[in-house]
């Protein structure tokens, strides 16, 4: 009707003029659709009429989604004077990604000295400026060496117990005593704390109950837990993490790779190395092509539609180890819905973003160049 009409109208004037990718969400439905990222005029115009039909009656809301951006949370603590960091965590997915649903790493694994500097200060500011009292949450982003402020909570996080295991400070413990009248001081603690190791809380997500959901990440978040991998580097880390998640990175065997057009660069550095790793590289026609092209030894496998043998009878022959595979176009393909849906039935596991791929080929390269080792999580905080 006219009111959709118009509705959509201000919508795409907003969406052009901030500029595409946008993210987009009814500011309150009780079903159907929820966040997207839309790149497009007719993608827009596909979510607002589903989403006037589950709430004709609220507005859309509409922000600048920053593509390609690096994600960081920021937990701190302060008490109407002083500020502390608590941690400063770098996701492993890129922003877009829920982040509940993201591995993330403390301290900072890519940033420079500079950028967890300008952290440190715009945390400090936010705190002082909203005379926060207890904890607080910062959600950054970084993009082209320019530090965003996506939101701030002055609240506890879900990251608070992840921040205080790897630390060895119990910052929810150390945040009552400030509400209830005590100064950062009086508590002993005056500055962030400096760790020599690495930490990666990693999302346990419910997809095995599930079966035929698809296991893309998005804006919504669809984690049901959290676990923790602790190392002296971000590779094993992030291994340790995995397994905690009941996802076990493979020391051997065969990787079947399908990946997105925008995706083939990067994959031909990643396939390369995990040919040098002694694994065997499976992949689609489209993602083989480039990789032989660049020299890289793989066997294709048919996709679903043209004929058997192809991927999914390799994964129920128990013939594939891990698989890459990143989305291309906006609605899942058939295909690669089996891809994926298989691969949580037979347990399998399945990597969906290029940032995942690296850190788990950076996984790979730890446990089988140096093995694991283990120890208490009192060991890596020796001073308590």
């Amino acid at each position: 009707d006219n009111g959709t009409a118009m509705s959509f109208a201000e919508a795409r004037e907003v969406a052009r003029r901030i500029g595409y990718p946008v993210v987009v969400r009814p500011s309150y439905v009780l079903g159907g659709r929820g966040m997207e990222i839309v790149y497009d005029d007719h993608a827009l115009g596909e979510f607002m009429r589903e989403a006037a039909d589950v709430s004709p009656h609220h507005p859309v809301l509409i922000d600048k989604f920053l593509e390609e951006a690096v994600e960081i949370d920021v937990d701190a603590v302060a008490d109407g004077k002083d500020v502390v960091v608590a941690g400063i965590m770098e996701h492993i997915e890129e922003a877009g990604i829920h982040s509940g649903d993201s591995a993330c790493a403390t301290p900072p694994f890519s940033l420079g000295e500079a950028m967890v500097e300008e952290i440190r200060e715009a945390t400090h500011a936010l705190a002082r400026e909203l005379q926060v009292v207890g904890l607080m949450n910062v959600q950054y982003a970084v993009k082209d060496d320019r530090l965003f402020v996506l939101e701030v909570n002055p609240r506890a996080s879900r990251t608070v117990p992840y921040v205080s295991k790897a630390t060895g400070v119990p910052w929810a413990k150390v945040a009552t005593k400030v509400m209830i009248g005590k100064t950062l001081r009086e508590l002993g603690i005056v500055r962030e704390v400096a760790i020599r190791h690495i930490a990666v809380k990693e999302a346990v997500l419910p997809f095995n109950r599930f079966f035929g959901v698809d296991t893309i990440l998005g804006p919504e978040m669809r984690s049901t837990g959290e676990v923790m991998g602790i190392d002296r580097d971000l590779g094993m880390a992030y291994a340790k993490s995995q397994i905690a998640a009941g996802s076990v990175l493979p020391r051997s065997g065969n990787i079947f790779v399908s990946v997105k057009d925008g995706d083939k660069r990067e994959i031909v550095h990643i396939s390369h190395r995990l040919s040098e790793l002694g694994f065997n590289i499976l992949a689609t026609r489209g993602t083989a092509e480039v990789l032989q092209h660049n020299g890289i030894p793989v066997e294709v496998v048919n996709k679903v539609h043209e004929g058997r043998p192809h991927v999914v009878d390799y994964m129920k022959n128990h013939q594939i180890q891990l698989i890459i595979n990143t989305p291309s176009g906006k609605r899942p393909r058939s295909d690669q819905w089996s891809i994926r849906s298989y691969a949580v039935l037979y347990n399998i596991p399945l990597i969906t973003t290029m940032s995942a791929a690296r850190a788990a080929l950076h996984g790979m390269e730890s446990l089988l160049e140096r093995g694991m080792d283990v120890k208490p999580l009192q060991e890596w905080h020796p001073r308590t």
